[in-house]
């Protein structure tokens, strides 16, 4: 096992890893771990998943979920609270960001109980008109000072239970009227636009400990490659965003992307991603991630530790409280 982890965060392929797959995460030696629902049967079932995880990596590693609510929940009833899209709920509510913070508090008690403690949230996408629905729905407003706001309640509802938030998609999806876990989404907006709207968002929330970046080329700024493998645009992350968290690459499987996953990861690794995202489980396609992804830089790994201090003890908040007074903001039964 390497002694610095690798530049990369691997899924698995079903409900427990295989012996196949434990060899290969033993010697691969990934920084974390991401679930999916074909990951997820039972409470039981997925504690002993992420224990297993950290048993075959001798490690604490973080293991990462998309528990967002609404479409993109991963665990789901019968064992765990369906949550209503949010967008729908701040629309619906009174308090929008007092809501989002206590959405953010409950669903962190529902991964720390299963071991998992990162969660793919808050989303800090702008809502607009022309969204794709694969995207619109999942938003928190359509307004900077309401997305502002509520992903920042999020963000605070999920590090007071003990649950590390990773901020998406930066600097910006919500103009993308593509799908860009199918096709490769073009912005034309203006720079000086974005930086009023989408760009300020994410300026605001620059200090959060992760981040994962979007999949869209910004034809303005680089109209020749999309976000994830800019260096032009990871510089605007860093330096005028000032994003200065550990920032991780979309699904680098996303076919927003092009050519061999190996290529891809390189060349986001090389713009300055500070790790790579692969989801699928596909055993073929991690193998050729190993070698594509070297162990991490000492600056992405000074992040990392960063990140992961802030993985703290739940607060002790009392959830059936909580959930009484969820109920009530967003009006449901």
């Amino acid at each position: 096992m390497s002694q610095t982890p690798r530049a990369v965060i691997f899924g698995c392929e079903g409900t427990r890893l295989n012996n196949m797959e434990r060899r290969f995460i033993a010697d691969a030696s990934p920084w974390g771990a991401i679930l999916f629902a074909r990951n997820v049967e039972t409470p039981a079932q997925l504690s002993a998943l992420c224990a297993d995880w950290r048993d075959v990596l001798g490690r604490d590693i973080p293991i990462l979920i998309d528990q967002e609510g609404g479409r993109v929940q991963r665990m789901r009833a019968p064992h765990w609270r369906e949550w209503m899209p949010a967008l729908e709920q701040t629309q619906r509510s009174a308090n929008p960001a007092r809501a989002m913070y206590v959405r953010g508090r409950l669903i962190a008690g529902e991964l720390r109980a299963v071991g998992v403690d990162v969660n793919c949230a808050p989303l800090a996408d702008i809502a607009f008109a022309h969204t794709h629905a694969v995207l619109r729905n999942r938003c928190y407003g359509q307004d900077v000072d309401t997305v502002t706001a509520c992903a920042r309640a999020m963000a605070n509802g999920l590090l007071a239970g003990g649950v590390l938030p990773v901020l998406k998609h930066i600097p910006g999806h919500g103009r993308a009227d593509l799908d860009s876990h199918l096709q490769l989404p073009v912005v034309d907006t203006p720079r000086e636009d974005l930086e009023h709207t989408d760009f300020a968002v994410f300026r605001a929330l620059a200090d959060l400990p992760m981040g994962m970046s979007a999949h869209l080329v910004f034809s303005d700024i680089d109209p020749d490659l999309p976000a994830t493998t800019s260096i032009r645009m990871i510089d605007l992350i860093r330096n005028s965003i000032g994003f200065s968290g550990l920032l991780m690459s979309d699904d680098i499987s996303m076919q927003a992307l092009r050519g061999p996953v190996a290529a891809r990861a390189d060349a986001a690794l090389r713009a300055g991603c500070d790790i790579v995202l692969h989801c699928n489980g596909n055993l073929d396609e991690m193998r050729s991630l190993a070698g594509a992804c070297p162990p991490m830089s000492a600056a992405a790994q000074q992040r990392a530790d960063q990140a992961l201090a802030q993985r703290t003890s739940p607060d002790g908040a009392d959830m059936d409280a909580l959930l009484a007074e969820y109920d009530a903001l967003v009006g449901a039964a």
